[in-house]
């Protein structure tokens, strides 16, 4: 109630809650495609049900509505699947989010924005104008941890020690 009065969350208001959690980085176009899938009825603000929703289903909600969450995020056009371009744009916007000394710490075939989406677009097995549904990229996922690695905000230290530990 202190911070928004009305009950509701503009856009700017979340992007500015939002770069309070990467001071260092560029969150701003993450934090416009966070929004935009929490804005379920596209009214440009997040009311107390919509931002409760966004609460539980990126803290403690079951791995599935995570991944319907997920699916939603990368879906930029609303349109009900996903294409490799879609996955571009998301992984662009994660990369601003990640310091340039991070990025190169990050493997050889996925330090870059565009080398991420490729090493993706070829664990689901598509052509480079195919389209991804919510069954495949929920099923893909779950089937393959390395997609739900590629597919998030991780810090690149942490991707750098598990894998040495899966070299040992």
């Amino acid at each position: 109630m202190k911070e928004c009065p009305s009950g509701q969350i503009s856009r700017e208001q979340f992007e500015s809650i939002y770069a309070s959690f990467f001071p260092d980085a560029d969150p701003k176009a993450y934090a416009q495609h966070v929004f935009r899938s929490f804005d379920s009825n596209s009214d440009g603000t997040l009311d107390f049900k919509e931002y409760i929703v966004a609460l539980h289903l990126t803290s403690s909600s079951k791995t599935f509505q995570k991944l319907e969450w997920a699916f939603a995020l990368y879906d930029v056009d609303r349109n009900g699947t996903i294409t490799k371009n879609e996955i571009h744009e998301i992984v662009k916007s994660i990369f601003n989010m990640i310091s340039i000394e991070d990025q190169k710490n990050l493997p050889d075939d996925e330090n870059t924005p565009e080398k991420r989406t490729e090493k993706i677009w070829d664990y689901f097995g598509k052509k480079e104008n195919d389209k991804i549904t919510e069954g495949e990229f929920i099923q893909g996922v779950m089937d393959n941890k390395n997609i739900l690695r590629l597919i998030q905000f991780d810090e690149p230290q942490k991707v750098q020690d598990r894998l040495k530990e899966k070299k040992q």
